[in-house]
């Protein structure tokens, strides 16, 4: 019984709740935590000029595909590529991989927000020094697991009957509430200092002075993150939808929500940056640091510091129910065990691989540990765990995966019969020459520069 003749699957309740939860997927730590600095070092508006162009130029174009793939295939990501062609099976083992990895370190960071969360709900006291306090509790064996720890079980009991119940319905309602919270974080921000203004003039109006190639492969990369592609995301989440579903039109919508965010998560950080005079940093240290001292400095500071860290909490477990869905379906129906089972096993093994990358952090356990990256005009370099895991799977996997899957709907499956999925017979338009240019190169070559990039070819 081939893939399409198999026992129906789960389908979302409605469109909205696909696209809350889809979006939601996308949207994470990464819109958050990595745009605002990448923005900021890319001349402010000008980056956000190129990101807006590259979100339709590669991430709507490969959500397209990946849903495609899931909605035809009807089953785990690992075989979906393997139903036109069996030897393509490794293009998903790749995409799953890279998920599994991912999972991995973004549990760990995500208990990060948790900590802080619940240290402002508690009159958020960090001490004089916000980086001792950070370092401190990242390099600690046992409180950053316990906190994944909390995280991990909230999820794996939301996500146990599958991602069309009650994730589906609290999707729905932690999805706005991220939108509003983001803004009233912002707006106070505009208010709060005297310098916000200049920090926003400065995001929204377009320096191309500072925009370099490097600038441009960061901008290539983080559409690959955030939208969510290249990890399975949407060849899974295409398994539950509707032949009535128009892929296309909901890929835009998709792709314009996660945009949104990374452009409000970017209006609440860098005007409260440049506002209060504080330093850019990169990564979490832009959370947890910078935010965190100027929270601490002004009137109300403490009640935005909460709105801020639970938004991000529902950026987190938005993005995490589908990330976890991911490894989850493919146990589930490579063993033949409930959905239940699966999700506890695969949560389970991921929150084991997340201990050795916590305790590579700060000055773990494992903070000796170095793994060796090669880069051009540099030679090896060496990267603790958690660094090493976030660059193979954040640049090389996602990168090959996006370049993989466009080679598989062009030349594998074929345009005709893309787009005979893609569109249902030409119920929802058709592939133009445009379409299938950005397909076969635009996709292929702007994947090439982020690999390009991380391996030291671009500065």
């Amino acid at each position: 019984m081939s893939s399409n003749e198999m026992k129906p699957k789960a389908s979302f309740g409605s469109r909205f709740g696909y696209i809350m939860v889809a979006a939601g997927a996308a949207i994470g730590l990464g819109n958050i935590w990595k745009f605002p600095y990448l923005a900021y070092g890319g001349g402010g508006g000008a980056f956000i000029v190129v990101y807006i162009i590259l979100c339709f130029l590669l991430g709507h174009p490969v959500v397209e595909m990946e849903t495609a793939i899931g909605r035809y295939a009807k089953t785990n990501s690992i075989d979906a590529y393997g139903v036109v062609n069996k030897r393509w099976k490794f293009a998903g083992f790749l995409n799953v991989l890279c998920a599994i990895l991912i999972d991995m370190y973004y549990i760990i960071v995500s208990g990060y927000v948790l900590k802080y969360a619940l240290a402002y709900l508690t009159g958020g006291h960090f001490g004089a020094d916000k980086e001792a306090y950070y370092m401190s509790f990242i390099s600690d064996p046992v409180q950053p697991l316990i906190f994944a720890g909390i995280l991990m079980l909230v999820i794996v009991l939301l996500l146990a009957r599958g991602i069309t119940e009650l994730v589906e319905k609290v999707t729905k309602i932690i999805m706005p509430l991220l939108f509003v919270l983001l803004l009233i974080c912002g707006f106070w921000a505009l208010f709060a200092f005297d310098g916000a203004i200049d920090g926003l003039k400065f995001y929204l109006i377009p320096d191309f002075s500072r925009f370099t190639w490097k600038s441009f492969a960061d901008a290539c990369m983080q559409v690959m993150f955030s939208v969510g592609i290249g990890w399975a995301i949407f060849t899974t989440l295409g398994v539950n939808l509707h032949d009535d579903a128009n892929i296309r039109k909901d890929s835009l919508l998709v792709t314009i929500c996660d945009a949104s965010v990374a452009l409000t998560a970017g209006f609440v950080v860098i005007p409260t940056v440049v506002g209060a005079g504080s330093k850019m940093a990169a990564g979490p240290s832009l959370i947890f640091l910078a935010m965190t001292d100027i929270f601490s400095k002004l009137p109300g500071g403490n009640i935005m510091g909460l709105f801020f860290f639970t938004a991000i909490i529902f950026a987190v477990l938005s993005t995490y129910f589908t990330i976890l869905e991911i490894p989850v379906k493919c146990v589930e129906e490579k063993l033949h065990i409930s959905h239940k089972k699966a999700t506890w096993l695969t949560a389970a093994f991921i929150f084991i691989g997340g201990i050795f990358c916590s305790l590579s952090q700060g000055y773990g356990l494992l903070s000796d540990i170095k793994l060796p990256w090669w880069a051009y005009g540099t030679g090896v370099i060496y990267y603790n765990i958690y660094d090493w895991v976030d660059c193979f799977s954040g640049y090389v996997l996602l990168s090959l995966n996006c370049l993989l899957t466009a080679f598989y709907c062009c030349k594998v499956w074929g345009y005709k019969a893309f787009e005979k999925e893609l569109t249902k017979n030409g119920r929802d338009g058709k592939l133009t020459l445009v379409d299938k240019f950005v397909m076969t190169v635009i996709v292929p070559v702007l994947t090439l520069i982020v690999i390009l990039n991380c391996f030291g070819f671009i500065k």
